[in-house]
């Protein structure tokens, strides 16, 4: 069975960049996702479409393709005093690389990165961790399969989240809190 349209797809994967391994499948944990859904990048999609189990590609994504280039808009610089929690500054997450969910005025959900910790503000960047990189995957498609009602649950299937949680927007969309759903 081929890698298509509505097919279960497993793969076993490795992402580079910058010379340094990003992100990759746990030994026996197959990243496993619905093909054509959107849960990963279309690009990457692509790259495996009409591959069988058994049967490795690799690919570069440039930006364009992978996570869109850094909107310097989506850096900004926040008061300081946002972060404080019960009259007590958070510093437990306020330090460069932390990342902090957030929500704008809307309601809407995201998750910056302080940049940096000033007197009085805190530059963080809401773009996503890989915008601006080119992604170096190595895949093997280690499994094809019909898509069961069970599949169509909406459980999460990344491997390190247990998969016994719901994702909403598809975990590899970001929704859950692991550095491995992200880069996808």
């Amino acid at each position: 069975m081929k890698a298509e349209q509505n097919k279960m797809v497993g793969v076993d994967y490795k992402l580079t960049v910058d010379g340094a391994i990003a992100d990759q499948s746990r030994p026996g944990q197959p990243l496993e996702f619905i093909f054509g859904t959107g849960m990963l990048l279309p690009k990457f999609e692509e790259a495996i479409l009409g591959k069988e189990p058994g049967e490795k590609v690799s690919f570069t994504l440039e930006p364009k393709d992978g996570y869109g280039e850094v909107i310097a808009d989506a850096i900004v610089d926040l008061p300081k005093n946002i972060f404080m929690v019960d009259g007590k500054l958070a510093e437990d997450i306020l330090f460069v690389g932390s990342q902090v969910p957030m929500s704008d005025n809307q309601g809407n959900r995201m998750m910056g990165i302080v940049k940096e910790v000033g007197e009085e503000t805190v530059k963080m960047d809401f773009n996503h961790p890989m915008a601006g990189k080119t992604l170096n995957f190595e895949v093997e498609v280690v499994s094809v399969r019909d898509v069961t009602p069970e599949d169509l649950q909406g459980h999460c299937s990344c491997g390190s989240c247990g998969g016994d949680h719901e994702c909403g927007d598809g975990c590899h969309d970001g929704c859950c809190d692991h550095d491995h759903c992200d880069c996808h």
